[in-house]
Parts: structure tokens; C-alpha cells; sequence
């Protein structure tokens, strides 16, 4: 599986400040991050897999509406939390 635990534990590590703090928001957006990227490369081999596409699209606009969240309340997280993880405005 392409996210086990160590994966996910990694990344609050690095975003979230603990391993144990699964709900801050630079971590959820991290993690939505890793698995939209995941997504894509799936969806580039597997063009018709609608259901995969529609998951996809939910999943950006969850990670939009913690971003939209996260630019409201510290703009500098924000600013920095795009430039690390490569996310387009």
C-alpha cells in the first residue's frame, strides 16, 4: 500500500510538529497532498477509472478549503506550507 503508517506518521512529523498531532491543519494538507499526487500518477495510467477521477476532485477541494482556512487565519504558514509543498494557487 502506498500510505502505511510510517509514511503518514513521517508526514505529521514534518507538518504537523508530532506524530500524535493528526488534526493541524498543515498536516491534513500535507497528507491530502501526498495522496492527490498519489491519485494523479494513477489516473495518468488509468484514464478511465472514473470513480478514482471523482475522488480526486473531492479531494482537492478539501485540501482548497483547509488552504482557504489556513490563509485566513496565518498567512505566513500559508505562504511557507505552499512554497514546501509545491502547491499552485
Amino acid at each position: 500500500m502506498y500510505l502505511t503508517k510510517e509514511i503518514k506518521a513521517e508526514i505529521f512529523k514534518k507538518h504537523g510538529g508530532s506524530e500524535s498531532n493528526t488534526g493541524s491543519t498543515e498536516g491534513q494538507i500535507a497528507l491530502f497532498t501526498h495522496r492527490i499526487n498519489h491519485l494523479t500518477g494513477h489516473l495518468k495510467k488509468n484514464q478511465k477509472d472514473f470513480n478514482t477521477e471523482r475522488s480526486l476532485v473531492k479531494l482537492v477541494g478539501k485540501r482548497r478549503s483547509l488552504l482557504d482556512y489556513l490563509k485566513k487565519k496565518d498567512i505566513e504558514k500559508y505562504r511557507a506550507l505552499i512554497k514546501e509543498l509545491n502547491i499552485r494557487k
